[in-house]
């Protein structure tokens, strides 16, 4: 991370597990003003205490966006969690995008995802896909960060496998270039704070493609216990999900990464995240063997 030292930076969702990451970073490299955005402030009276500027924003009014984004340069925009009803997490991008501009901010980064366009199955692509189009609509620069699955996500799935002996879905021979929270933290800190001013799209993936085959593999080898890959249609999968209480509506997004997977939506492989942070992004394996405590809890 280097440069843009006289910048004020804000960081929205600063509560969430993301943005307070990122602030915790800048706080570490970055020696310029940073601001915190979130909808509850009292939740981050400690960085108020190292000197970060908190204030309230609320995604569903733009006159308080505009508000809060009052004297920022630079804005990392994090994509926001409503996705309740169809539209309204769009609508709340749209919104600070709009407040950006109004606010004067010169350039927004935003979190979006790995192959956004209309062929994606994943439930999630039209709100990104949307979200960068406003932005390439709007007079900001932008860098779009698309990143690929969160790793963190495998940890549950390979509890339910060590419980089973199989690891269950519906992804095929699909592959996915998994990448850590940590790894996203550090390259959107870093994207930030960098010197550039125009527009780009960057990837933001792990070091390898890697199949739902290879991750039962790996989860064999560090726990000593045999886990096989059970590949299953997708509506089998949904079924699965439902009979576990799950609404179908629900048990249909979820199951849409699957099929996005499946498709090889998410098996490109940069070397981004290295080249913004300087620090290589972890492998499954590493990630699996350093939190074995978590899916295997006699290794605790």
């Amino acid at each position: 991370m280097s440069s843009n030292q006289k910048a004020t930076m804000l960081v929205t969702g600063a509560s969430g597990q993301l943005g307070r990451r990122v602030v915790e970073l800048l706080l570490e490299t970055y020696k310029g003003t940073i601001v915190a955005a979130t909808r509850t402030p009292e939740k981050l009276a400690e960085f108020s205490q190292r000197g970060v500027i908190v204030r309230q924003a609320d995604f569903e009014d733009t006159a308080s966006l505009s508000q809060a984004f009052q004297g920022v340069d630079r804005l990392l925009l994090i994509s926001t969690d409503a996705v309740d009803v169809p539209g309204r997490r769009l609508n709340q991008h749209r919104n600070a995008i709009k407040a950006a501009e109004q606010a004067g901010v010169q350039h927004v980064v935003y979190t979006s995802i790995i192959n956004p366009g209309p062929d994606s199955p994943a439930f999630v692509a039209p709100d990104h896909r949307g979200t960068e189009e406003a932005l390439s609509a709007s007079s900001l620069g932008w860098t779009s960060l698309r990143e690929n699955i969160y790793m963190d996500m495998l940890l549950m799935s390979v509890s339910q496998a060590l419980q089973s002996g199989k690891l269950v879905n519906a992804i095929g021979d699909g592959k996915a270039a998994y990448i850590t929270r940590e790894d996203v933290a550090h390259a959107s800190a870093a994207a930030l704070i960098a010197p550039f001013e125009g527009r780009r799209t960057l990837e933001i993936t792990g070091p390898e493609a890697i199949s739902q085959a290879e991750i039962a593999a790996i989860a064999s080898k560090l726990t000593g216990r045999e886990i096989a890959y059970v590949p299953i249609p997708l509506e089998a999968l949904i079924q699965a999900m439902e009979s576990n209480g799950l609404p179908r509506p629900l048990a249909e997004a979820y199951a849409s990464f699957d099929a996005a997977i499946a498709q090889d939506k998410f098996s490109a492989v940069t070397n981004t995240v290295e080249e913004l942070t300087g620090r290589k992004p972890i492998s499954v394996a590493d990630f699996l063997s350093s939190n074995q405590g978590v899916f295997n809890p006699t290794t605790a």
